[in-house]
């Protein structure tokens, strides 16, 4: 019955679920952070049958552009030092963490999905750091009061890229950088990025090797 599981989903606290039953397991590639990541054991269907408005879990999982943007900030620090930075769709927070330990000086999380905006604020008590998260789609309002924003993942479909891509060109009109962290997906608009940095990531389960880039959106 819906109410029954209304009723379930207002019992289970996403936060208590995410810290007990997602470990803290260090990050491929970036073994100065951990986040709460999902094991076959976590039993994610578990919200999904008891919060009708629970989507994609895609904050429990590592993410190819998100793994390459925080090795990059966290190898080139001189990038995010002193800056107000942005981390647009956060997810599990990565990014967000790696600009907090490289020098931000303010760092905002952003996410549309709730469950996302809570895995990033524990995973930033995990990592013993601390910044502001939102959750909204910040595609749709003014240009942030922000120096850099940081785009993981943005791209990973012709609709994201869709809503995506006018908010970046505002923000670029408007002075502020944007990187971009993505595995050259076929949404990704190469002809507007300029290639910084190229890295390999081993997948969790396979070991197999993928590779992944950050781009500066011109």
């Amino acid at each position: 019955m819906p109410g029954d599981r209304r009723m379930a989903a207002a019992r289970l606290n996403p936060g208590d679920f995410i810290r007990t039953r997602l470990p803290l397991l260090p990050v491929p590639g970036i073994p100065e952070i951990v986040l709460h990541k999902a094991v076959p054991a976590s039993g994610l269907g578990r919200l999904a049958a008891e919060d009708d408005a629970f989507g994609s879990p895609y904050w429990a999982y590592y993410w190819l552009g998100g793994l390459a943007l925080a090795r990059f900030v966290l190898d080139r620090p001189g990038f995010v030092a002193g800056r107000r930075v942005l981390d647009l769709g956060c997810g599990s927070g990565l990014v967000a963490i790696a600009a907090a330990k490289a020098g931000a000086a303010q760092v905002l999380a952003a996410d549309i999905d709730r469950y996302a905006v809570t895995a990033t604020r524990l995973n930033a008590e995990a990592n013993g750091v601390a910044f502001e998260t939102v959750h909204a789609d910040l595609t749709e309002g003014l240009v942030p009061a922000v120096d850099l924003i940081l785009a993981g993942d943005v791209f990973y479909d012709p609709e994201s890229a869709a809503r995506v891509m006018p908010f970046l060109e505002r923000c670029r009109a408007a002075g502020v950088e944007v990187l971009v962290g993505d595995p050259r997906r076929t949404s990704l608009p190469v002809a507007r990025m300029r290639a910084l940095a190229e890295y390999r990531f081993a997948e969790t389960d396979s070991g197999m090797m993928r590779v992944s880039e950050v781009f500066a959106f011109d």
